[in-house]
C-alpha cells in the first residue's frame, strides 16, 4: 500500500504537521523514515493515529489517551491491526468491541457477553445528538468514509478501497461506501463483486440514481444489454436530469435498432448538457 508524507497524514486528520510527528517520536506508530530524515507512514499508522485523534475528540484527556493507546497496543497481538477491533468511549470507561467480546481497556474486565445483537442495543453508536453526548464510537463508519474519501482524493486506490470495507463493516448499509468500493472495483474490472455492491446499494436505498446508473454501466460492461438498459430507465425514473443516462439509453436503442427512442434521448442529453454548461 501507499506510504503517506508527514503532510499528507496531517491533511487526512486535520491535524498539524507538529502533532502527527509528535505521536512518531513517541513511538505509538512506527513510520519508515527516507534517507533525508522524512517519516513515511502506512496504513495502520493512519488507523492508529485516527484512533487517537477519536479518543481526544471523545474528551477522554491527554494522559489518559497516551495510557489507552499504549495498553491496547500491548494487549493486541502482534500480527492483529487496531483496525480489526472497535474503540469505544462510555462514560468514563474505554471500551474495545471485537466480535461478541467487549471489555473494558485499562482494567481488563469483560464488560458483557451478550448476543451480537443484544450487545449492539448496549454500546453501538447512538444516533441522536442528545445520546452522543453520553457515548462516543472512534472510527465509526461515516469516519471511515470519509478517510476513504481523502485516500480516493489522493489516489490511493488500495487504502481508499481498505477505508471503505472498514467503513462497511462498522456501518454494512453505509450506500455511499458500497457505491464508492463498487467503482474502485469496477475501474479495476471486478466487475461481479462491483455489481453485487451496487445491487445492494440499491436495496438499500432504491431511489439512489448513482447506484442505478453504476450498475447499468457495470452491466454493460459484462454484455447484460437488456438489464442494463432497464437498469439506466430505473435511473432515469429516479433522476430524469442526468445526462449521461439519457446518453447510454440513446447508445443501446441505436444498438437494438430504435432509432426513434434513441433520437429522443440524444436529444435529452444536448439539452441537459447546454442546460449545465449556462
Amino acid at each position: 500500500m501507499r506510504a503517506y508524507s508527514t503532510r499528507n497524514v496531517a491533511q487526512l486528520l486535520g491535524k498539524s504537521q507538529a502533532h502527527v510527528r509528535s505521536f512518531a517520536r513517541a513511538r505509538f506508530v512506527s513510520p519508515l523514515k527516507t534517507p533525508g530524515g522524512h517519516y513515511r507512514f502506512s496504513f495502520q499508522d493512519l488507523v492508529l493515529l485516527r484512533t487517537a485523534k477519536g479518543l481526544t475528540e471523545a474528551n477522554l484527556g491527554c494522559r489518559r489517551m497516551w495510557r489507552t493507546l499504549r495498553a491496547l497496543r500491548k494487549q493486541l497481538p502482534s500480527d492483529r491491526p487496531l483496525s480489526s477491533v472497535r474503540v469505544l468511549v462510555e462514560r468514563d470507561s474505554v471500551l474495545i468491541q471485537e466480535q461478541n467480546t467487549t471489555w473494558e481497556l485499562e482494567s481488563g474486565q469483560t464488560v458483557m457477553d451478550f448476543a451480537a445483537t443484544e450487545l449492539e442495543e448496549k454500546i453501538a453508536p447512538l444516533r441522536d445528538a442528545s445520546a452522543a453526548r453520553a457515548k462516543t464510537q472512534v472510527n465509526s463508519g461515516g469516519e471511515w468514509f470519509d478517510l476513504g474519501l481523502e485516500f480516493d482524493r489522493l489516489g490511493a486506490r488500495e487504502d481508499a478501497c481498505a477505508a471503505y470495507r472498514e467503513a462497511l463493516s462498522v456501518d454494512a448499509d453505509h450506500v455511499n461506501a458500497k457505491i464508492n468500493l463498487g467503482r474502485l472495483l469496477h475501474n479495476d474490472r471486478v466487475y461481479r463483486q462491483a455489481e453485487e455492491l451496487y445491487r445492494e446499494a440499491l436495496r438499500i436505498d432504491p431511489a439512489n440514481s448513482i447506484a442505478a446508473f453504476n450498475l447499468g454501466v457495470v452491466l454493460e460492461d459484462q454484455g447484460a444489454i437488456q438489464e442494463a438498459l432497464e437498469t439506466y430507465q430505473h435511473a432515469l425514473a429516479v433522476d430524469p436530469t442526468i445526462p449521461d443516462v439519457h446518453y447510454n439509453i440513446a447508445r443501446l436503442y441505436e444498438h437494438q435498432g430504435n432509432h426513434q427512442a434513441a433520437r429522443h434521448h440524444f436529444s435529452r442529453f444536448r439539452a441537459l448538457r447546454s442546460k449545465q454548461g449556462n
